[in-house]
């Protein structure tokens, strides 16, 4: 008897340790809620999370194309600046040149001729080095006035010549690639 009562007690201790499980068990619907919550939370927090990524990757492509933008301004205006570099030198030397070509328009005596050819020989080398640097000199008498071109100090009339033509050239204009340096300055007809 004493064993069997061992025994009873035993199987006691076993049903109560295993009814608190049981009685979890118990409740399915209790269990299987809670769990469809979780999941609704979790497809929510999924859906917020890919939302999220999309709108990263997008502001990831809008920054990647900014960037790429600016290389290609920046590119183009290094290469602008590489361009009309020798603009600023060009403007403080046009006065020499102009005035190296008044010299070579007066007469001098035979005596002055060698002084005459050393100075010729000075504006060819300046002109020369305009033509290096793609300088060249805007093209006036004939042709029909340009007010990006020209500038008109005079106007004149003459029948011979059609209207709003370029007749003579006052000062020589320069031109550096696409970009006027100096408008020449010159007289038009009516």
């Amino acid at each position: 008897m004493e064993e069997q009562n061992k025994n009873d007690t035993a199987t006691k201790d076993k049903t109560e340790s295993v009814e608190p499980e049981e009685m979890e068990i118990n409740d399915p619907e209790e269990h299987l809620g809670s769990d469809e919550g979780k999941m609704e939370t979790l497809k929510e927090e999924i859906e917020q999370l890919k939302k999220e990524k999309d709108e990263n990757y997008q502001k990831m492509l809008r920054i990647q194309a900014e960037f790429d933008n600016f290389k290609k301004r920046t590119l183009r205006e290094r290469e602008t600046a590489n361009k009309y570099k020798s603009q600023d030198i060009v403007n403080e030397l046009l006065p020499a040149i102009d005035n190296f070509e008044r010299a070579l328009q007066v007469d001098v005596s035979e005596a002055g001729e060698s002084f005459v050819e050393g100075i010729s020989m000075v504006y060819r080398m300046l002109k020369d080095a305009l033509k290096a640097q793609n300088i060249k000199e805007i093209e006036t008498v004939g042709k029909e006035f340009d007010p990006n071109l020209h500038h008109a100090v005079m106007q004149v009339e003459d029948d011979e010549v059609e209207s709003n033509t370029v007749v003579e050239e006052m000062q020589k204009g320069y031109i550096l690639e696409d970009r006027v340096i100096r408008p020449a300055m010159v007289k038009v007809n009516k």
